[in-house]
């Protein structure tokens, strides 16, 4: 065989060979939340991993309704390896047997205890926190002093300047809760809330806006004065330099927790478990809490002073956070959306 015609032979057999390589490739499948998540993490939080384990992973944008919808679907022959949903479509996911358990690793270790779930099928990859969030410009003007507790959404003089979601948004459903709790019912007795909402906080509601662009927009516009909304959607928007502060109500924020597992007849079981422990590093935990707002469910995670006191971070603020019964709730809560629908928001 002449040398060119070997050339050839070996060129072929070196593609051939980088064919079945690239073949061999795993490709793993995550779904999670659109916007400046799915930015964060194609930049710089896959990139990282994939490096580390020759992997490829695809990313499959969209909410937690969306999220847990595909996996539902999907129950037969499950395409999705790790998904991330808000807390309480998470304990669905789980009651639902989408969640395959979690492997102990040292990582494990270092979160808090709320960040575990029952079963040991899912858990916390970030805090948020649901608590009052207002505007600094509009109180100074009207001397009005900040925001202290849950009651204050009762107060008159707000009327019109206030703004709660709807029940079927999860700041909605904790604002609902907290009222149940401040007069005498909870969980497995909300019609004190329901009643709270219709007397004394839905006279002073501008509008129950889902959306938080729009939430936003009617901050921005001098509209309203104060509402219910996530630490994090706070975050973003004071980061845009609105005069806006977020208050942990002195009866204590709700915890909302970003959710994280592994799902059930993985093609890539051991990557989709390393790909969590991957999040809950100290290292991407605090990429989280800088981009995201994300409070680090990783107690050993250090952040600079100024974005600590920005969000849920350190143990005085996450032990006094307020854990929900995801369990009684999602038994209930497509009867409480309703009630809602027709009381409160008629």
């Amino acid at each position: 065989m002449n040398k060119s015609v070997l050339s050839i032979a070996l060129l072929a057999a070196s593609a051939t060979f980088s064919g079945i390589s690239l073949a061999e490739t795993p490709t793993m499948y995550v779904g999670a939340y659109g916007g400046s998540t799915e930015k964060l993490m194609k930049e710089k939080i896959i990139p990282s991993f994939e490096a580390k384990n020759d992997v490829k992973i695809v990313y499959v944008p969209g909410n937690s309704t969306d999220t847990l919808a595909k996996l539902t679907a999907q129950k037969s022959k499950q395409e999705l390896d790790v998904v991330f949903l808000d807390d309480g479509p998470m304990y669905q996911a789980v009651s639902l047997g989408y969640c395959a358990p979690i492997e102990k690793s040292s990582v494990m270790e270092d979160l808090y205890d709320i960040a575990h779930f029952k079963g040991g099928t899912a858990v916390g990859a970030g805090f948020v926190v649901t608590g009052i969030s207002y505007s600094k410009e509009m109180f100074a003007k009207n001397n009005w002093p900040a925001p202290t507790s849950w009651l204050d959404l009762t107060d008159p003089k707000y009327k019109g300047k206030l703004v709660v979601p709807p029940v079927n948004n999860t700041y909605g459903l904790h604002a609902l809760l907290m009222m149940a709790r401040l007069n005498g019912g909870g969980e497995n007795n909300i019609d004190p809330g329901f009643e709270a909402f219709i007397d004394k906080v839905g006279p002073n509601v501008l509008t129950f806006e889902p959306s938080s662009g729009k939430m936003s927009e009617l901050f921005q516009s001098g509209e309203i004065a104060l509402s219910v909304w996530g630490s994090g959607r706070l975050k973003a928007l004071a980061d845009t330099g609105f005069p806006g502060g977020f208050v942990y109500p002195k009866e204590g924020g709700v915890a909302l927790m970003v959710a994280t597992c592994p799902v059930v007849d993985s093609d890539v079981p051991e990557l989709s478990q390393k790909f969590i422990q991957h999040i809950l590093s100290s290292e991407v935990q605090a990429q989280l809490a800088d981009a995201q707002g994300w409070g680090p469910t990783n107690k050993t995670t250090e952040l600079p002073q100024a974005l600590a006191d920005s969000i849920p971070y350190g143990p005085e603020k996450i032990n006094n956070l307020i854990a929900v019964d995801w369990d009684v709730i999602n038994q209930h809560r497509a009867e409480w959306t309703n009630r809602w629908n027709r009381t409160v928001e008629r």
